[in-house]
């Protein structure tokens, strides 16, 4: 006999569960967003609502979940109410055929919109207000000029998906249904494979998403979107100082970890979601979730050049910057850019010529000298050399960071070069100065200053932006003496000392 079970699952909240390439968004999680709208929404037979990158049609489904009980004074009988919120107020845009069928399934309770199973009775069309059009990338040069994705992965025949997005590709959007919309909600896909480096290098393209929408004008726009924006990246620049300069953005909710909203997902550097209103402008809320418990401040997003999510960071930052250290000269200024000696990482070590550094698994070997470029006077220097991908495998950044330990920097000598695995941190006539400069580096509040600006596994010379270049290092620096040079409270300290790894844990190493 079988025994009996009352639990009956949310299809849409086990399908969120699920290991996918699309991230696919729980029920409560579109209902935490969909609660940053005005409430009078929900009672409004005049307000449309478009989400442009359906996946299950979950946001469309909750909105008629609330527009169905707060229209019900207006208009009673129960059929012509769903009639009314699915013809008139509800519009989705499906990101491929599957999700489309999947979307009004959801919506609809029927794949076709006009089925004798839809809820809704007055569709003429099986697709009813929730579209999928199979669209082509606009190639060019082996990129698509509007998402820039690449001709070799994605030039596919009519038996695949072309992931051509159809929102991201209409030059005029809101021709898509020929109609202003008041509010657009979405979780819209990510990125796309550039086919870069071993095949695992992505291009980010939500962004396209959010500006497409924001030409359409709409009262309210919210989306939730990779975290990653606020330290700009990848295509990211443009989109990051957009979104930093506009104060109609007036709520952002972020989670240092992507699992506290999307079981079992990871996502470097963690997501936010966020409520821009049109017709206001002003600080933003910011509610910053740490282990699951808030923290919300209201400040300007564009107070620096980047986005500073940690709240409690903030005066911190401010204090040590007030200092004005050396005329306020920063370490992205002394730190190198990419391949500092013009050697690509995946530069094949020679039997002899001038040593290199190369993987840490290869060691110290040779390069060429005619393929060595030192455009800054690295070469005949003592020079800290320091990884470009210091965190790899560390996504969540919610737990403490280490960056840098003795395993894995280089202390360089002159006539030593390096491939572009490796940053110059510093070059000094001596070695002394390099290793008064390590250990300034080592600080646990030298690297929380990194933390700031670092939103993936890659740390770059932008991303040094809040340190500052000491005039000359001499001696051994240490947390202690920084925290009385720049006026660190206790409070602080603390604050510091629990998002920073101490150096010489095992799991640094």
């Amino acid at each position: 006999m079988l025994k009996k079970n009352n639990y009956n699952p949310d299809v849409l909240n086990c399908l969120a569960n699920l290991s996918s390439d699309e991230v696919f968004t729980p029920p409560q999680l579109a209902n935490q967003i969909l609660d940053l709208l005005p409430q009078s929404l929900w009672s409004n037979p005049e307000v449309r609502f478009l989400d442009p990158a359906c996946k299950t049609g979950v946001f469309l489904r909750e909105i008629a979940r609330r527009l169905d009980k707060g229209l019900e004074p207006k208009i009673p009988d129960r059929q012509e109410r769903i009639n009314h919120i699915m013809k008139k107020q509800l519009f989705g845009i499906a990101i491929t055929e599957l999700t489309g069928l999947l979307s009004r399934r959801s919506l609809y309770c029927s794949k076709n919109a006009n089925s004798k199973y839809s809820v809704c009775t007055v569709f003429n069309n099986t697709q009813g207000n929730i579209r999928f059009k199979r669209i082509e990338h606009n190639w060019r040069d082996g990129r698509c000029l509007d998402c820039g994705a690449n001709e070799e992965n994605y030039k596919r025949g009519e038996e695949l998906e072309t992931h051509a997005y159809q929102f991201i590709h209409a030059h005029k959007p809101e021709g898509i249904f020929n109609m202003k919309f008041d509010v657009i909600i979405s979780n819209p896909p990510y990125q796309l494979s550039d086919g870069g480096g071993t095949g695992m290098s992505a291009r980010p393209i939500y962004q396209f998403f959010v500006q497409q929408a924001k030409k359409i004008n709409p009262r309210y726009l919210s989306m939730i979107i990779p975290s990653r924006w606020f330290a700009g990246g990848k295509g990211l620049q443009e989109f990051r100082a957009e979104m930093l300069s506009d104060n109609r953005m007036r709520k952002l909710v972020d989670f240092e970890s992507a699992s506290e909203v999307f079981p079992g997902v990871d996502i470097a550097g963690g997501v936010c979601y966020f409520l821009w209103e049109r017709d206001t402008q002003g600080p933003c809320e910011i509610t910053s979730f740490y282990e699951g418990k808030p923290v919300i401040s209201v400040r300007s997003l564009n107070e620096f050049p980047t986005f500073i999510r940690n709240s409690q960071a903030v005066p911190i930052i401010r204090k040590i910057l007030a200092k004005n250290e050396n005329n306020n000269k920063r370490l992205n200024e002394r730190v190198s850019s990419r391949k500092p000696f013009g050697l690509p990482s995946n530069y094949a070590p020679k039997s002899k010529g001038v040593p290199c550094w190369f993987t840490q698994k290869i060691g110290l070997k040779f390069a060429s000298s005619s393929d060595i470029l030192d455009e800054h006077g690295f070469l005949n220097k003592w020079k800290l050399l320091i990884p470009f991908a210091p965190i790899a495998g560390q996504t969540d950044f919610s737990k403490p960071v280490g960056f840098y330990y003795d395993g894995n920097v280089r202390v360089a000598k002159p006539g030593e070069c390096c491939t572009e695995s490796w940053l110059v941190a510093c070059a000094f006539s001596t070695k002394e100065k390099v290793l008064s400069f390590k250990s300034y580096l080592f600080t646990k509040t030298v690297r929380f200053l990194l933390l700031q600006m670092v939103m993936s596994q890659n740390v770059t010379r932008q991303n040094f932006y809040f340190i500052p270049d000491l005039e000359d290092y001499e001696g051994e620096y240490t947390d202690e003496l920084l925290r009385k040079r720049w006026g660190v409270s206790d409070e602080e300290w603390n604050f510091i000392d629990s998002k920073i790894r101490t150096i010489g844990e095992t799991s640094d190493e």
